[in-house]
């Protein structure tokens, strides 16, 4: 089975090694994780675990999820993910996972949706310069500019060309930072400092796995 837990980020720290080198870290508390599920090819037609990370009040669960829950012999949880997996291996329903998982892990990928940041123009969500502040401009500032020579490659669409950079909901995407460094374990509290930031608010839930794709320099380091 794949190294894959669900957790809260915690925030920002640092972190100083022996020499006195101060490493800017995401603190992350990982597990503990129930496996609530196990799918198998033969009945489901893929392999796969289902995990559900923190407990809530029943009063703010659902009946199928309280139910689903006790099949596994604990109480209803707040998240729930699905894993898919080539080998299923030991993993059991009601098998608990904390941080202890990651010990030999050198590199992670976190998973998780960036801040929301609502409807906004042209010049917040992509970087634009704007128009020029000068006489003859009216009010136009931060206007994106003129779309008609983008409504098609000919230039006389019935709309805008696909991709089109204008004003829209920005944030509140699916990000993956991937390959981050481990720097340190807390087994006992479950969490985990990876090196680099971490996508999404403090509080916010992430999904953190051992890394799928290193480039030739991590990869060596992995290896050693």
């Amino acid at each position: 089975m794949s190294k894959t837990l669900l957790g809260r980020k915690v925030g920002m720290s640092r972190y100083f090694l022996e020499d006195g080198t101060n490493i800017p870290v995401t603190i992350v508390e990982v597990g503990p994780c129930v496996v609530t599920q196990v799918k198998t090819e033969e009945a489901e037609g893929y392999n796969a675990v289902q995990m559900g990370f923190e407990d809530v009040r029943p009063g703010r669960a659902t009946m199928p999820i309280i139910g689903h829950d006790a099949k596994a012999g604990t109480a209803p949880k707040r998240f729930h993910r699905e894993v898919r997996v080539d080998e299923l291996g030991d993993v059991e329903v009601g098998q608990t996972m904390d941080a202890s998982v990651f010990e030999d892990v050198m590199f992670v990928d976190i998973v998780g949706f960036s801040k929301g940041k609502g409807f906004q123009g042209g010049m917040k969500r992509h970087n634009f310069k704007g128009l020029e502040a000068s006489h003859g401009v009216k009010r136009a500032h931060r206007r994106p500019g003129s779309i008609n020579g983008h409504a098609t490659n000919l230039g006389t669409g019935p709309k805008p060309k696909k991709g089109k950079r204008m004003p829209g909901r920005m944030g509140n995407k699916q990000i993956t930072c991937r390959s981050l460094p481990v720097i340190h374990i807390d087994s006992e509290r479950n969490l985990l400092l990876v090196k680099g930031s971490v996508p999404g608010p403090n509080t916010g839930m992430v999904l953190v796995r051992e890394a799928k794709r290193l480039n030739r320099k991590k990869t060596t380091a992995a290896s050693k």
